[in-house]
């Protein structure tokens, strides 16, 4: 099973890139178990990074593969299936979401309107971020994170490349399927940049659970309310916040009984104390449960749980 998905995700990511590219992929043999991200930039070196460490390809020779317009023109052919007009919504994002959950990120000349970002054009930079789903990797943290078979308002704080919603995403998986440390319960996703679901025509590459229903590409604050008028959580699920009007947003969702699994960008608990958006729900302990991820221990890995106190209750052996 874990060949066939490594094929298939060797696949997504090839048939997007041009054959100029391609080739050289193939011919470096790359492990797409260990790929995390594809950097292709117009004038500069093919970029790619292998469990936080960048190298450029091919390593074997001096000349470095030099990216071109053509090259980049060629890749958002593919993605957008020669129709990037078709993608707007998803371009003024900054990103597009393919089969396989896998994000590209595109920078270039922004077009506003009304203040707004409404699309982008001139595309120089394209980021493609292969998806990893980890089954499992959220065994260690369930008995920590839930009581009397129900999960606890749970906020993962992590540094950007963490693993953080690699951890979420399992976690909904767990508590979507219920397992001896939790019931089987309904989960709302606000998955607003398609990285959890991975959602591709609306269907989700990912394992989220058979209780799990999801919004993708919709804004987290507003997701959250609908979720909670017209599906009847129990959980709702909610990557990166940080907005006021994501923290309104969760004190209706905990008014309404539904319990709250979230991450936000961070190192430390007093990091996250001292953001005043956050200092408040922290203040009145709206947070049963605290999971602090760091890399340098490992990609994924546990460093440190709190309760709703900031007592440590579980901390990574060295």
């Amino acid at each position: 099973m874990k060949d066939v998905q490594k094929k298939q995700r060797e696949t997504q990511i090839l048939q997007i890139l041009p054959k100029t590219i391609r080739r050289e992929l193939e011919a470096e043999a790359i492990d797409f178990d260990r790929l995390q991200e594809i950097r292709i930039r117009v004038g500069q070196p093919l970029l790619l990074v292998f469990n936080q460490e960048e190298c450029m390809i091919p390593s074997s020779l001096t000349d470095k593969h030099m990216v071109t317009k053509n090259e980049v023109r060629e890749t958002l052919d593919y993605i957008s299936n020669y129709s990037l007009y078709a993608f707007e919504n998803e371009m003024k994002q900054g990103f597009i979401t393919i089969e396989g959950g896998h994000r590209v990120g595109l920078t270039g000349k922004t077009v506003i309107e009304n203040n707004k970002v409404k699309n982008m054009q001139f595309i120089s930079s394209i980021n493609i971020r292969i998806a990893h789903e980890i089954i499992g990797c959220a065994d260690g943290v369930i008995p920590y994170i839930s009581a009397n078979r129900q999960i606890c308002h749970t906020l993962i704080i992590s540094p950007p490349r963490c693993g953080k919603t690699t951890l979420l995403r399992d976690l909904v998986r767990q508590i979507s399927n219920g397992n001896k440390f939790v019931k089987g319960c309904t989960v709302g996703v606000v998955d607003e940049r398609s990285e959890l679901g991975g959602c591709f025509m609306g269907i989700a590459q990912n394992h989220m659970g058979i209780r799990t229903d999801i919004l993708d590409c919709c804004p987290k604050a507003e997701g959250m309310i609908m979720l909670v008028r017209s599906m009847s959580p129990e959980v709702i699920a909610v990557d990166e916040i940080g907005s006021p009007e994501d923290v309104h947003a969760i004190e209706y969702v905990m008014h309404c009984g539904c319990k709250l699994l979230a991450s936000v960008h961070g190192s430390s608990m007093e990091e996250i104390q001292n953001q005043p958006i956050l200092n408040r729900l922290i203040q009145e302990k709206r947070f049963e449960r605290y999971i602090l991820l760091d890399h340098s221990i490992g990609i994924g890995r546990i460093k440190k749980i709190f309760d709703e106190r900031g007592s440590l209750i579980f901390q990574e052996s060295a």
